[in-house]
């Protein structure tokens, strides 16, 4: 009898290796050409999306949305008349309304402000200092790295989506009580937050941590 022969098996880096974010099926992914996709063989998750001049596009979104929430906060948000009177509120309003209602709810106002105003801002100033010198062909800058997965991990705490919605449903049922008016921050809010909805569709985050391995 005669011994089997075994052959080598090829290692693959486990650093050049993506696992699927809902599977965890380890692949090897190669170029993706612009506007092509890389999907999991195992569950078909999107794994891989770039697109044509995407961290421009990423910027640029960014920075409208992030004068947009200046806008939001500089000006009144909503007016609200009833039996001849009259009051508008800004969003800071809203947010410190609960400190100036109970001293015990200072704490929540707080949380307030930082889930609609100043993690959203973070969010948004984070893309723009990593992604920025991407999107003119520079060299990325010191920490970027750091700063773009930051901005990514404040992703799901920046609502300023949830709090329009909170609006919306605030206002079916103050509208049978007094006549609302919608000032110009509230559009200025919907305007933010459509510009953030479609920047998250256009970035892929390991499209841009490929692209800033690329520029250091």
């Amino acid at each position: 009898m005669s011994d089997a022969v075994g052959h080598a098996v090829p290692q693959t880096d486990l650093t050049e290796m993506t696992a699927c974010p809902q599977c965890d099926w380890l692949h090897v992914i190669g170029d993706v050409p612009d506007g092509m996709r890389a999907r999991c063989v195992r569950c078909q998750t999107v794994l891989l999306a770039p697109r044509r001049d995407a961290a421009v596009t990423i910027v640029a979104l960014a920075a409208a949305a992030l004068v947009l929430m200046i806008v939001a906060i500089s000006f009144p948000f909503l007016n609200i008349a009833a039996s001849g009177l009259s009051s508008s509120a800004s969003v800071l309003d809203a947010a410190m309304s609960f400190a100036l209602a109970s001293g015990r709810m200072a704490p929540l106002s707080v949380i307030v402000a930082a889930l609609i105003i100043v993690l959203p801002v973070a969010r948004l100033a984070g893309l723009i200092y990593a992604l920025g010198p991407l999107a003119v062909g520079n060299k990325a800058r010191p920490y970027a790295a750091f700063v773009f997965r930051l901005s990514m991990r404040l992703r799901p705490w920046a609502m300023a989506e949830i709090f329009i919605i909170g609006v919306a449903v605030a206002l079916v049922k103050v509208a049978s009580l007094a006549t609302v008016g919608f000032g110009p921050a509230f559009w200025a809010f919907v305007g933010l937050v459509i510009l953030v909805a479609a920047k998250d569709m256009v970035l892929c985050e390991r499209s841009m941590w490929r692209a800033l391995e690329q520029a250091r």
